[in-house]
């Protein structure tokens, strides 16, 4: 049977619409699908600054200079989502992007000369937002229809629902529920209770008009104006005619709802957060919310301290101070005060002071002591000479202008003086303290050669984070690591600088540091404290640091612009708010148990000599203890103290066999000769041993060598032959208690001999290399090459 062709028409009709609905649905479907950045993607934000435990620190404006937080949808109070709809568009999820009904109304409205009303739907208003569209005309209208159709093609509800809330107008330059509800109620958009969600609900129909809000200044707060308030109730009535009544959400909505203003933000810690905002490119892809290591509390803490001790001490001309705290169990930075007031102009308050280089003074002196430990220089009781000495040209001198003698390590380290750190300094090698300092990430250096041994005496620049670093390494049995600003930031697993056993040792000498007001306090906390000061030339910089519990803490006092001030010295300056800190933190009930450290190490308690630091011979009369890392540790025994047989008659060195009869024994102590000096000047009598050099026996063999002080080491002479009174060279030397002349010779050449503290005046013949030596009267000598060159 034949088919009408009118049949076969409409079929042939049929089927070539269902092809073409069948393309245009998989190509709607295919442009529903096509990948597309997220809505989020071009929208300029806010960032969301946080201390470690989510306590607003800032929220920065965006670069259009809006508050814009872009918050997820899953971060969003369901409440407000559903009372936004409610209010906004209640078709949102049945309509295409367009509310036909919604549009004649409110064309209706608009154009019948009735009371202007809009009909867009949310796309719409999101389309509006988007693209800046202006829709008061016919043409704006349509291409908004457009637009709206486009996203609701590109985009699921989920995302354009988002996108709304995220760039909905609140007043003024606030945009999005997350910067409304941060502003208006100080608390993130997922915590709105039912009175704030309907608030933020009808405030973007006319937020510059309901935005204003209803100041009292009695009480200091704002209140929602009687425009929002009538919104807010109208939408309140819809919601319970959803929901039913409900006694408590009424007496809820009848309560006064406070709210806050932009110039209300917290402003905390603000050199710390303008350090991490200014590397906000680096963490581009993390959302806006940084979430740092700050403490707020500690952060609160440390600024009423400052705050506190520069009124105190204002009278001295002392009015800027910076301070920085690290955990040293994960490095993050809990507290940093950049300078004394950010917004205090006449002190530059907004430079930053942790990251600026200075004169570190003699805060770098433990890091001296710890790299002989390692290299076996000396161990903590080892007695180190604090006399006049000259290093080449270079001739240091002690903060207090004089000299004590001998004095063991430990104490030349907490009372700081310059003579045996640079003596201990000059011995350094393979690193020597320059190298460690490179190595230790100390940047902008100049040549080693640049700073010789001064840079022991803080002749080098660091940064307040470099010297924290180190400090924290003491407290991280030796290993460098990173400090960390973010809370998402990798942990540094650490570079061994100096061994487990010199960190602890370390820590053990500076525990020994007196608190600067251990007079006063008349119970003295036995929770340890491993500190240090330090003093710039010219008085520029005072500086405490050192270890409290897990805790780093470095704190500096001077001017930005370097001018000196006479009450800027360490221990006067900065060690009273060290400690004011340090009390603080346990005031404050803050954990400052000591953290896990490496455990046990190569160390062990050796007996020594007090007068020498060296083990005890027989005759030693004063004992003590020390650590000593085997291996490392310098072994010698004490040779300060000697006994010799006395003639009982004439109390001369007896010779020959001992006779108990006739004679006794004696101990004398054999000081090298500058030391006697130093003794003789500072009035502390010792008793010089007899001279045993009419006997035939010689004792020289338990006397320490001389010990060459001029010509100085690595130098080389220019002599002027226009000046023939400046021809000469000073020979000097120090010589062990038994000596009473020395004897100098040019190779093999003798040039002459002197007593004992006196110089010999020497004429090199011409210009070249000599080899000088000297010895003393028991045969002992030392040797020191010389460059001479001869010039007019």
């Amino acid at each position: 049977m034949r088919v009408p062709v009118a049949a076969r028409r409409r079929s042939r009709r049929w089927r070539v619409l269902l092809a073409v609905s069948l393309i245009a649905a998989a190509l709607l479907i295919g442009w529903r699908h096509w990948p597309r950045p997220p809505l989020s993607a071009s929208v300029l934000q806010s960032v969301e600054v946080v201390d470690r435990r989510g306590q607003l620190l800032r929220l920065s404006l965006a670069a259009d200079q809006r508050y814009r937080l872009w918050t997820p949808l899953a971060k969003i109070s369901p409440t407000l989502v559903e009372a936004v709809l409610l209010h906004e568009d209640a078709w949102f999820y049945r309509h295409p992007g367009v509310n036909p009904i919604s549009l004649v109304r409110g064309a209706w409205s608009t154009y019948g000369g009735s009371t202007r009303i809009g009909g867009s739907t949310l796309t719409m208003q999101l389309a509006r937002l988007r693209w800046r569209l202006d829709t008061r005309s016919p043409r704006g209208k349509l291409v908004q229809i457009a637009r709206a159709l486009q996203l609701e093609a590109s985009y699921s509800k989920r995302d354009i629902l988002e996108a709304y809330l995220n760039l909905a107008p609140y007043g003024g330059n606030i945009e999005g529920v997350g910067a409304a509800s941060r502003i208006y109620f100080h608390k993130p958009a997922d915590r709105l209770t039912l009175p704030e969600a309907l608030t933020l609900a009808v405030l973007p129909q006319a937020p510059s008009r309901r935005g204003r809000l209803r100041e009292d200044e009695h009480a200091g707060a704002a209140y929602l104006g009687a425009g929002l308030q009538a919104a807010r109730a109208r939408l309140y009535a819809r919601w319970r005619s959803t929901h039913g009544a409900d006694d408590a959400q009424d007496a809820q909505m009848r309560l006064p709802l406070r709210l806050h203003v932009a110039r209300e933000l917290p402003f905390k810690a603000p050199h710390f957060v303008d350090r991490i905002l200014a590397e906000r490119g680096v963490y581009a892809d993390r959302g806006p919310r940084l979430v740092t290591t700050l403490d707020a509390r500690l952060q609160r803490l440390v600024e009423e301290r400052v705050r506190n001790h520069l009124f105190r001490e204002r009278e001295r001309g002392l009015r800027n101070a910076a301070v920085l705290l690290v955990d040293t169990r994960d490095m993050g930075v809990r507290a940093l005060v950049g300078s004394a007031d950010y917004f205090d102009a006449s002190i530059a308050g907004q430079v930053n002071a942790s990251a600026a280089k200075r004169s570190p003074g003699s805060t770098l002196k433990p890091f001296i002591y710890a790299l002989a430990l390692d290299q076996g220089v000396l161990h903590p009781a080892t007695v180190l000479r604090d006399v006049p000495t000259a290093f080449g040209p270079y001739t240091p001198e002690n903060f207090d202008g004089r000299f004590l003698g001998p004095v063991t390590a430990t104490d030349a380290l907490i009372r700081s003086r310059n003579i045996p750190a640079v003596t201990v300094a000059a011995q350094l090698t393979q690193p020597s303290f320059y190298q460690f300092l490179r190595r230790a990430g100390v940047s902008r250096m100049a040549s080693e050669q640049h700073y010789g041994l001064a840079l022991v005496l803080g002749g080098g620049e660091v940064s307040m984070e470099e010297l924290t670093r180190l400090y924290a390494m003491l407290g991280n049995d030796g290993k460098l690591r990173a400090l960390r600003w973010r809370a998402d930031a990798p942990r540094d697993a650490g570079t061994a600088m100096i061994s487990p056993e010199a960190a602890f040792i370390i820590r053990d000498m500076l525990r020994q540091n007196p608190r600067p007001d251990a007079g006063v306090l008349a119970a003295a906390s036995t929770l340890p404290v491993y500190w240090k000061t330090g003093t710039s030339w010219g008085f520029r910089d005072a500086w405490s640091a050192g270890l409290i519990g897990p805790y780093a803490l470095v704190v500096w006092l001077g001017n930005f612009d370097g001018s000196g001030n006479p009450a800027l010295v360490g221990v006067e300056a900065a060690a009273p708010l060290f400690f004011d800190i340090v009390d603080g933190l346990r005031a404050a009930h803050v954990d400052l148990a000591e953290p896990a450290r490496q455990w046990p190490l190569n160390i062990k308690r050796v007996q020594i000599c007090r007068a020498s630091g060296d083990l005890p011979n027989a005759w030693c009369p004063q004992r003590g203890e020390t650590w000593f890392i085997p291996g490392k540790s310098p072994i010698r025994v004490s040779t300060v103290h000697r006994a010799l047989a006395i003639d009982n008659a004439t109390g001369l060195v007896a010779c020959g066999a001992f006779n108990p009869q006739t004679m006794h024994m004696q101990v004398f102590e054999y000081w090298p000769s500058d030391l006697a000096r130093v003794f003789v000047q500072a009035g502390i009598p010792r008793q010089r041993p007899p001279s045993d050099g009419h006997c035939e026996q010689a004792h020289g063999w338990l006397g320490s060598p001389p010990h060459i002080t001029s010509p100085y080491r690595a130098t080389s002479y220019t002599l002027r032959l226009s000046h023939p009174d400046q021809l000469e060279i000073n020979l000097s030397a120090t010589v062990d208690a038994d000596v009473s002349k020395v004897y100098w010779f040019d190779g093999d050449s003798f040039i002459g001999s002197s007593n004992v503290g006196a110089a010999l005046s020497w004429t090199p013949k011409r210009a070249g290399s000599y080899r000088l030596s000297v010895v003393d009267d028991h045969g002992r000598q030392d040797q020191r090459e010389v460059e001479v060159s001869l010039a007019q």
